[in-house]
């Protein structure tokens, strides 16, 4: 059964190696931020410089995997509808409102909402860093060096399948950023396939 994040919230699971968790964007134009952490220690967490490191790209996709800060396969990506995912930026916070969005009311943002969820699994707000998210779009001018967020290009009914490598908690949201979604917000949805 497909479960529904509302919109600007997040939760957090159990994912056992050898599952799949399937992640949609029911709506379009939606991100999700997702970040796994080791169920056993969870100081091993998920690691970008580790993941471009060892698949030697900053484009990730089906065939690759999410690596940990100890150098382990935490996810494999088994399937993209999308190809388009961004793993450079942290998960907005009410810093971030603050910073980018004055004219808005702040928000806690992914952070807070990860944050509150995956509390009851001994992860501490300091070990939240630079979350996967899930069909965010962020191009890069390799001349200049900049980078832009612009809507992400998923539509209604894309989804990623990722592998657990390894027994996982996960924390996963439905983005609140207004860049990030276009200035929107919707539902993501996600199960876990055996």
């Amino acid at each position: 059964m497909l479960e529904r994040i509302p919109p600007r919230s997040g939760t957090a699971f159990r994912l056992d190696q050898g599952q799949v968790l399937e992640v949609t964007d029911l709506e379009g134009c939606q991100v999700a931020d997702l970040i796994a952490f080791a169920a056993d220690d969870v100081r091993e967490a998920l690691s970008n410089g580790r993941t471009f490191d060892y698949e030697e790209t900053l484009k990730l996709t089906t065939g690759n995997t999410l690596w940990s800060n100890r150098s382990n396969p935490m996810l494999t990506l088994v399937h993209d509808d999308v190809g388009c995912h961004d793993f450079l930026l942290t998960p907005c916070s009410e810093a971030t409102f603050r910073h980018f969005y004055p004219e808005h009311p702040v928000h806690r943002g992914c952070f807070g909402n990860l944050a509150e969820a995956l509390a009851p699994y001994g992860v501490e707000p300091d070990r939240i860093g630079t979350a996967f998210n899930l069909f965010m779009n962020v191009p890069f001018d390799g001349a200049s060096g900049r980078i832009r967020v612009e809507p992400p290009p998923s539509r209604a009914g894309d989804c990623l399948r990722l592998e657990a490598r390894m027994d996982l908690v996960i924390g996963l949201t439905a983005c609140s950023a207004y860049a990030s979604n276009g200035g929107s917000f919707k539902p993501i949805g996600w199960r876990i396939l055996s």
